[in-house]
């Protein structure tokens, strides 16, 4: 019998493995997540690896884009927000395009929407996408790719937004199954339509279950299977990003890379002690310690029987 389909025989992987294998230097790389499920153990792994000249595209960079572009693995960053939730500017990126640091960094810019628009036009297949949000703005002036149409139709003036596809998108979620279907819940942000604008993507979950348990709950699957080429069962492979139904937002994490990365000494001591410092998330773990994991850990969790309606 010749069976025709796509295979999801050793899908299942380390993070260590995903990423020697999915991605190269000089690559793009979509990753989602802002501020809930930020595959953060992922990229740790992208900064061990030493890997080179890559386009981040991320709604914001945040705390892990910061550490890859201050770790030497980015040389643009393709942002809708450059911040840290709640505690500022990213340090190492802010100094990178005021020339402060000892390399060079290309920045494309947009707005929120903007940006959510351009991940939506790569998603579609499409080549932009038009919006008005950008007129009487200086994001035209800020970002040559905006372009200023008259609409066939209405004669009305419109911002065309261009498509933004990359070569791997990295997601993480609550879980999956072995042959790579993946389930989420909460703020999803660009999940769905990330993983549908990338050549290769890798999703991080915090467990692996049987086939049947997302067959049971089939509207929580935003990712089928056949569009994931690898599975890395990482518990807490978000932290200091949340997951909902597992654990919280780590704000004292935040805080202390806030505090750490004033200065580009403090940086590289943060980078060293909490990503290269470390082998693997299983070490990162151990380093964070049980009482602040215990700390963290939902209280509750989802889990219940689902009514179909037959």
């Amino acid at each position: 019998m010749i069976c025709i389909g796509v295979s999801w025989m050793g899908k299942v992987m380390s993070a260590r493995e995903a990423v020697r294998q999915f991605i190269k230097d000089g690559d793009s790389v979509l990753i989602s997540g802002f501020p809930h499920l930020i595959p953060t153990a992922l990229g740790h792994e992208i900064i061990r690896q030493g890997k080179k000249n890559l386009i981040l595209i991320k709604e914001s960079p945040e705390v892990l884009g910061d550490l890859m572009v201050g770790a030497g693995c980015v040389k643009k960053v393709v942002f809708g927000f450059m911040g840290i939730p709640g505690m500022g500017p990213c340090p190492e990126i802010r100094r990178a395009i005021e020339g402060k640091s000892n390399f060079a960094l290309e920045v494309e810019e947009y707005t929120h929407f903007a940006f959510c628009t351009a991940i939506k036009a790569g998603a579609q297949g499409l080549p932009f996408l038009p919006i008005r949000t950008n007129l009487g703005s200086d994001y035209l002036s800020v970002n040559n790719k905006l372009k200023i149409m008259d609409c066939p139709f209405t004669g009305e003036k419109l911002c065309l937004v261009p498509a933004i596809k990359a070569d791997v998108a990295l997601l993480h979620a609550q879980r999956a199954d072995q042959k790579g279907n993946i389930q989420a819940w909460g703020i999803l942000g660009l999940h769905r339509e990330m993983a549908l604008a990338a050549r290769k993507v890798i999703v991080s979950v915090e467990e692996i279950v049987p086939e049947e348990d997302i067959r049971r709950d089939p509207d929580r699957t935003i990712i089928p299977g056949f569009k994931v080429d690898a599975v890395v069962e990482e518990p807490w492979g978000a932290h200091p990003s949340y997951v909902q139904g597992y654990y919280d937002r780590d704000e004292g994490m935040y805080q202390f890379y806030a505090q750490s990365a004033k200065t580009r000494d403090g940086f590289m001591k943060y980078l060293d002690e909490w990503v290269l410092g470390v082998n693997d998330r299983k070490g990162y773990l151990e380093k964070l310690g049980f009482a602040r994991v215990l700390a963290l850990k939902a209280r509750s969790f989802y889990g219940y029987s689902v009514n179909y309606g037959y």
